[in-house]
């Protein structure tokens, strides 16, 4: 029980701090993206700016509109951000290291069916949206949460897809056996399709860029979120970055090979890799306009799903070929 009570909160605080300086990079970045500075008033070259932003927030007024349905409405931010958070549970960090004078895994649940778990995660993200604009009571905020219900759906199934030729390679469901099995080469080598799609629908997921047709606040001011303020807000915020960090851990445990890697520990490995996903996603936003929105449905479901489904058949083939 302590050994577990350590890892949590040795993964909340990395996860935590990671996000706050995530929304930095992002603002540097962008802002370089951009030939501007981004921010630099706080702190040392802006360093503070991501502390200064959530003290503004937990200041801010929260405001819960007349008309909402008050229960709903203040606890649906919150499955934003703890989904992600769940996610990360069963990404393993490294094989095993010693603690206490103990062997211990570096994994806080390795499970034996770790990627349906995380597909079941990631379908709940929905819940948190939906719930959002609806008790709002706002046409604004329905339409954004409908928007995003739709999208997320959508995407999610070419994101399952590209997961199952990753099962049919390592002969498993576990995070932890799918890792093992990349021993001699990454994934991403021999599955560069499956990659693509999930890296796509990933981004979908994560609602960002050309994707975030849930917050076009051209047509619908700031989407499923319009009428939160305060702390309930900065959950939502959070909870993306989160997601972020998450959807980068799954690219780098299915793709890149997890831990593994020559001369650093496996933890920074890790990390450099989760961080690879973010940094993308984050080129992206600088560089592609938003798609309109039968452009992104028709690319879900007439492009993506059937170029998963032919990988699929495709990676059978050539497994089986293999095999015999």
């Amino acid at each position: 029980m302590i050994t577990l009570l350590i890892k949590l909160a040795s993964l909340l605080a990395v996860v935590l701090l990671l996000t706050a300086y995530l929304v930095l990079i992002e603002r540097k970045l962008l802002g370089r993206f951009q030939l501007r500075y981004g921010p630099n008033r706080a702190g040392f070259h802006g360093l503070l700016q991501s502390f200064a932003d959530g003290i503004k927030l937990l200041l801010k007024e929260d405001i819960v509109p007349a008309g909402a349905d008050r229960f709903i409405f203040i606890y649906a931010p919150a499955i934003v951000a703890i989904v992600p958070l769940l996610l990360l549970a069963v990404i393993p960090f490294g094989d095993t290291s010693i603690l206490m004078g103990k062997e211990i895994p570096m994994v806080i649940a390795n499970l034996n069916v770790g990627v349906l778990y995380v597909l079941a995660l990631s379908s709940l993200g929905v819940y948190g949206v939906i719930l959002g604009g609806w008790a709002a009571n706002s046409k604004y905020s329905l339409l954004g949460a409908i928007r995003a219900t739709a999208q997320m759906i959508s995407y999610e199934l070419a994101l399952g897809l590209s997961l199952v030729p990753v099962v049919m390679l390592a002969h498993s469901f576990s995070m932890v056996d799918i890792v093992n099995a990349q021993a001699r080469y990454p994934f991403i080598l021999v599955q560069p399709v499956a990659f693509i799609i999930f890296i796509i629908s990933a981004m979908a997921e994560a609602k960002r860029l050309p994707f975030d047709l849930p917050e076009a606040e051209n047509e619908l001011m700031a989407g499923f979120h319009t009428e939160y303020s305060g702390m309930r807000f900065a959950l939502f915020f959070l909870g993306e970055y989160i997601n972020m960090i998450a959807l980068g851990a799954l690219v780098a445990v299915f793709f890149l090979g997890g831990w593994r890697g020559p001369l650093l520990p496996p933890v920074i490995w890790l990390l450099l890799k989760i961080l690879l996903v973010p940094f993308l996603l984050i080129w992206t936003r600088a560089t592609l306009p938003r798609l309109r929105y039968d452009q992104l449905m028709h690319f879900g479901w007439k492009f993506l799903v059937p170029v998963a489904l032919l990988n699929i058949v495709f990676s059978g083939g050539i497994i089986l070929w293999m095999g015999s």
